[in-house]
């Protein structure tokens, strides 16, 4: 095994696709395809079962995927102990949050670790976000959760020794425009908006996922789209919704959307990481420097 094969080998388990991978590495699909086919020869088993839907890792390439992060880990650490580089992090996070978040870890760990280097990929699936994390490919990812076990929002979590660190509220607020009929009204509870529009995004939209669980089935769902779609929907009296506070600050400050006073729970924002990785040098300490 050479690590240019394992470094292909995880680009085609990360994007599915010899093409995707053969983008992620700039090189061209023959290369790739030829790298795992050596890789396969040399072992003298299958990695892949090839379908029409792309690359999916036999029982024999899932090991490999665990050895693979594990020299390549190495790898990288040596490297960095020679050339006396800093230790790396890379950190994903949802695109709903790099904007808002991300800025006050990196501050947290630049007050506490300096001479950590953080490298931020912005991603827009839960899923993808855990996958990475899973396989290594990412050391670290921050999502929005809540509850006590990781995935008690709503979502599937991968069975892998993950463990996580919950860093800073995000507080909910169900707004609509400010001549909506509900407006005003006191100590709204979730029955009264039975048959009300509420906006929502696609279902596993973390902000859907908490309305779900608050409001229950009573709203009428709209189908509308991202944050700013959401926001800007409630601001034309297109229907209601539950929608984080640092998204509709500005609004209700200048008065296009109004709360509701539905008293919701916060949301939590959560760190992630695989426990047995903990031990890559610094790794937990880096991690838990992040926290508030």
């Amino acid at each position: 095994m050479e690590l240019r094969q394992l470094r292909t080998f995880e680009a085609v388990l990360r994007h599915g696709t010899v093409t995707g991978a053969a983008d992620a590495l700039d090189q061209a699909p023959s290369s790739v395809s030829e790298q795992i086919r050596t890789l396969e020869r040399s072992l003298g088993v299958t990695l892949f079962a090839r379908t029409a839907k792309g690359m999916r890792p036999t029982e024999q390439g899932e090991v490999l995927s665990r050895w693979a992060r594990a020299i390549l880990d190495q790898v990288e650490q040596a490297r960095r102990e020679v050339t006396g580089r800093p230790q790396a992090v890379r950190l994903g996070a949802l695109e709903t949050i790099v904007a808002t978040y991300v800025p006050k870890v990196l501050a947290r760990l630049a007050e506490r670790r300096p001479g950590v280097v953080v490298e931020v990929r912005a991603e827009t699936s839960r899923d993808t976000l855990l996958a990475d994390v899973t396989a290594g490919r990412l050391e670290a990812v921050l999502l929005l959760d809540t509850g006590d076990a990781l995935g008690d929002l709503g979502f599937p979590t991968p069975a892998a020794p993950l463990t996580f660190v919950d860093l800073d509220p995000v507080p909910l607020v169900l707004v609509a425009a400010p001549d909506h009929r509900l407006s005003g009204r006191r100590h709204l509870e979730p029955g009264d908006l039975s048959g009300e529009r509420l906006l929502v995004n696609v279902p596993n939209c973390s902000f859907r996922m908490a309305a779900d669980k608050l409001l229950g089935p009573g709203p009428r769902r709209v189908q509308a789209g991202g944050v700013a779609v959401m926001r800007a929907w409630a601001e034309q009296d297109l229907g209601m919704a539950l929608l984080p506070a640092f998204a509709v600050d500005a609004a209700l400050r200048s008065g296009t959307l109004v709360d509701l006073g539905l008293a919701a729970p916060d949301l939590l924002l959560r760190l992630v990481w695989r426990a047995d990785r903990e031990e890559l040098p610094g790794l937990r300490d880096v991690l838990y420097a992040a926290s508030a």
